[in-house]
């Protein structure tokens, strides 16, 4: 996908995508359809005209305002729709016209969602984890080279070994957290999220996401127990970006920790 048209066409299918995660993020928090009704202001709750959904532009035309009631309209849609496009253009140019495509995008999506939600309401919903976590396992039939495998049984060996491997590591540390803290110190929503991302990303890289995601996390950590005098920190997140970075440079990154250093 080298060509401007193709990735213009990209860009504005991903803004576009971005513009249903913005339904999704609102709604299945509040265990809504996200199907039907048709998208409405949250205000006044009357139906948003097709020309006023327009991802990116209706929100610049409108200048972030509900044209009947005028109550504003987050910032976060427009950075949503303009950051999906942004990375569903850096997806199309490093994977082009592939399998890994699909599944990148896919991943990349599901990430994003359970991120924002996860940043608003502290859950992650079961239908990016669990959702996740069937589609990772069906694609690494369709995909093993995504293990760097070519045999489906071994792809799917991989996938779900990632997926006990992720599941018990973070349930064994909450289990542990407990037990030395006395209190909650990791969210059943944080099991699901890891264990779907071992399914994407198989055993090696799913150790790689259980240690590099509290590193992540520690800045944070930090400067919410230090202002706000609060320990609780949305964790999710921090393995989300740490699971898309073991995606795209996974292998690079152990090769270089095991045999460069």
């Amino acid at each position: 996908m080298s060509s401007l048209p193709g990735n213009i066409f990209v860009f504005l299918l991903g803004a576009i995508f971005g513009s249903f995660f913005n339904v999704c993020i609102h709604r299945m928090p509040r265990e809504e359809s996200i199907f039907w009704p048709p998208s409405r202001c949250p205000k006044c709750q009357n139906p948003i005209a097709y020309y006023d959904n327009i991802p990116l532009l209706s929100f610049l035309l409108l200048k972030g305002k509900c044209r009947l009631c005028q109550a504003p309209i987050s910032f976060r849609y427009f950075v949503i729709e303009l950051g999906s496009g942004l990375g569903f253009l850096w997806i199309g140019l490093r994977f082009g016209l592939t399998i890994e495509l699909v599944i990148a995008a896919l991943l990349f999506s599901l990430l994003l969602i359970g991120t924002v939600v996860d940043f608003e309401h502290q859950i992650i919903p079961d239908e990016v984890s669990l959702g996740g976590l069937a589609s990772g396992v069906a694609l690494s039939l369709a995909a093993p080279s995504l293990f760097g495998e070519s045999l489906w049984y071994r792809g799917l060996f991989h996938s779900l070994s990632g997926a006990c491997l992720g599941g018990f590591m973070i349930y064994a540390t909450g289990v542990l957290g407990k037990f030395l803290f006395k209190k909650e110190s990791m969210g059943g929503g944080d099991v699901k999220l890891l264990t779907m991302l071992g399914a994407f990303l198989g055993w090696k890289k799913v150790i790689f996401v259980y240690f590099a995601a509290p590193i992540l996390a520690l800045p944070l950590g930090l400067f919410v127990k230090w202002t706000k005098r609060s320990e609780v920190i949305p964790y999710g997140p921090f393995l989300s970006i740490a699971g898309w970075v073991a995606f795209l440079w996974g292998d690079e990154i152990m090769t270089w920790y095991w045999y460069g250093m």
